[in-house]
């Protein structure tokens, strides 16, 4: 006998993958589950590929750190929209994919054992790369509004604590974290000599007025923050597989083991595809946002309609509502619901027990995405699961 994998055995199936599954068993289906956005990369970057991979010397290997000038783009950006100037205190690496860059130092910096922490709900693809590499997520609770709770956090740290992880704006959530929790997060981890896990992918979608915040920008911060971007919300990129992340220089070393042992350097297409888009910048992402933002508006008016059926925060943040049920019956399969919806009404959404919300007795919690359809088949999607709630709680 072969002895198993108890490691991976730890880690949870991933959610995404089995909502697919009842979407394409269900032909006509409405997903409102998957978190990507509606719109492709911008279409001269894509046209021009073809000329700029000409160059012979881009089909060989490539520097572990990215394309040097996507990494000055990057460089630039960093300045222009978070604030950030590398300086010698940190370093950048392309990645494929900022979930890549997040397992990347999670081996860079913890070993087996270790402790980060997690608001709660926690991004699930996080808690699964915590517990890939021998390590424990410690969830904290948030406030009601999903806001953080910097008192719960500080008391959760133990000597074994590497590091504290916030992503904001919040996946699942749509939480904003402001910038006075941020600092006071980065300041918690300077002051124990933990690392702060900044995950910025949705920087740009805030609606409000409200600011994105990055903690690296904080004077002093460098040395004690990483920070990971991704190209594929901002830019309609989740398939071409490009992130980046900031990171104290002094773990260099270790970054670069994992980097060159796991990818080498991310696909020069899809590098190269980035280095356009960002020559676009921020201003082509906006109008992009704006429309989200009647979207959401949208979504919002069609979930009141659920009454006291359904609780929700409206946070300011990336394109999702995490939404509270009632709670399922004693001994119900937590996917029974999400089955239903499916094949009765044809709409799925994610449930909340993906990202650590599991008392699905108490409270059935599902996060909507409107971010990956356009706005007519958000608004049809989003009545056929107010349908689907109503017909689920009927005798509640």
């Amino acid at each position: 006998m072969i002895r198993p994998n108890t490691r991976l055995a730890a880690v949870e199936t991933p959610i995404i993958p089995t909502i697919a599954g009842l979407v394409r068993n269900n032909p006509g289906t409405i997903s409102l589950g998957q978190g990507v956005v509606n719109y492709a990369p911008p279409a001269q970057a894509i046209a021009s590929l073809s000329s700029l991979m000409s160059d012979p010397s881009l089909h060989k290997y490539l520097g572990v750190s990215g394309h040097p000038g996507l990494v000055e783009a990057i460089q630039q950006k960093l300045v222009t929209d978070n604030h950030v100037q590398l300086g010698t205190d940190a370093m950048l690496m392309v990645t494929a994919g900022s979930n890549m860059a997040f397992l990347n130092a999670d081996l860079a910096v913890a070993d087996p054992g270790d402790e980060f922490i997690l608001p709660m709900t926690f991004y699930f693809n996080q808690e699964m790369a915590i517990r890939m590499c021998g390590c424990t997520p410690v969830p904290v609770p948030t406030h009601a509004d999903w806001s953080l709770d910097v008192q719960a956090m500080a008391a959760a740290i133990t000597p074994r604590t590497r590091a504290i992880v916030t992503v904001s704006p919040n996946n699942p959530t749509g939480a904003v974290y402001s910038e006075a929790s941020l600092r006071a997060i980065n300041a918690l981890c300077a002051q124990h000599g933990l690392y702060h896990f900044s995950d910025e992918a949705y920087e740009y979608f805030t609606y409000e007025g409200v600011k994105h915040f990055s903690p690296a920008s904080i004077p002093g911060a460098m040395n004690h923050t990483l920070s990971f971007y991704s190209m594929s919300k901002n830019y309609g990129m989740a398939s071409w597989r490009v992130g980046y992340v900031v990171f104290p220089a002094n773990l260099f070393d270790a970054m670069n083991k994992v980097q060159d042992t796991n990818l080498i350097c991310a696909p020069m297409p899809s590098q190269l595809l980035a280095l356009q888009a960002l020559q676009k910048g921020k201003p082509w992402v906006e109008p992009k946002v704006a429309a989200l933002s009647q979207v959401r508006q949208t979504v919002y008016q069609a979930l009141e309609g659920l009454g006291d059926l359904v609780q929700f925060p409206k946070t300011q943040g990336a394109f999702y509502v995490l939404m509270k049920l009632p709670g399922l019956a004693e001994g119900t399969e937590p996917i029974a619901f999400n089955r239903a919806m499916t094949e009765k009404f044809k709409v799925a959404t994610i449930p909340g027990f993906a990202f650590g919300l599991t008392q699905t007795h108490k409270a059935n919690y599902q996060r909507l995405s409107y971010g990956a359809l356009e706005a007519a088949s958000v608004a049809e999607g989003v009545q056929r699961y107010v349908a689907a709630v109503q017909d689920w709680y009927r005798h509640y």
